[in-house]
Parts: C-alpha cells; structure tokens; sequence
C-alpha cells in the first residue's frame, strides 16, 4: 500500500471536528461544575457528591482525549511532512501510529459517555429518591423505583 501527501489530509476534517466536539463536551462539563459548585454552596445534598466525583474522573477522560487527538493531528502534519521529504517508510509508520491515536481518542470518548450516563443515573436515583420522600412524608403509598420495576 502506497501513502501519498493526501492521504493523511484526509483525516484534517475528521480530526478537526472531533477536537471541537471534545473541546464542547469540555465547555458543558466546566459549566456543569460550577452550577454544582454554586448548589452545593446552598444545599450541602450529599447526592452532589457523586455528580463532583463523576465531573472529575470526565474532565480526566475529556483531557486524555484532546491530548490523544491533537497527537493524532499531529502525526497526520509529521506525515506529510515526511512523505514530501521523501522519507516513506518513516511516513507510513507515523501515519499507523496517528490511527492509532485516534482510535485511543474515540475509544476514551466512548468510556466518557459511559461515565456521563452514569451520572445521569445519580440525578434520576436523587429525583426518585425526593419523590419517595414527599410520597412517605404525605403518608402516601410508596411506588417502587424505577430499577426495583426492571429485577
């Protein structure tokens, strides 16, 4: 298989948007901490401690993927580079180990959107949990969660 200067151009848009849909998911989760910030300041929830947990260990993954696809973006531009200087077989291996990272950016951006479903979770067990509260303290029957209704 040949490698020529625009093969690796090809991956320049797929990259670029990856980059900004991680830079986005990083802009929401730095907006989502602060309202955190500011409604645990106010009401101490203890379910908020999750969510602060959960926003950490994403900010790390939303990091590690930035870092993975600029690496990528980076070899594809040291491919070309090395491909115009005429060096192919150093070309083609730098061009292997960009897919690489890329494959390593979207495999963290699949385990982030796991996490983030995860804290989905913790929001919809709190509301349920509030529910049951209200229920109990109106002296209403109990209905069971949602996740008791799925065993």
């Amino acid at each position: 298989m040949t490698i020529t200067l625009t093969t690796p151009a090809l991956l320049f848009p797929a990259l670029s948007l990856l980059l900004l849909a991680h830079t986005n998911r990083f802009l929401a989760l730095a907006n989502r901490v602060r309202a955190l910030n500011t409604q645990y300041v106010t009401t101490n929830s203890t379910h908020l401690l999750g969510q602060i947990q959960n926003l950490r260990q994403r900010l790390v993954l939303i990091r590690n993927m930035q870092a993975v696809g600029t690496a990528s973006m980076f070899g594809c531009v040291l491919c070309m580079f090395l491909l115009f200087a005429g060096y192919t077989l150093a070309g083609e291996i730098v061009f292997g180990a960009s897919l690489l990272a890329l494959l390593a950016s979207l495999g963290l951006a699949l385990w982030e959107i796991q996490i983030s479903v995860d804290a989905l979770n913790i929001e919809l067990n709190a509301i349920e949990d509030d529910q049951e509260r209200r229920r109990r303290a109106a002296g209403q029957p109990t209905v069971p969660a949602a996740a008791e209704l799925d065993e």
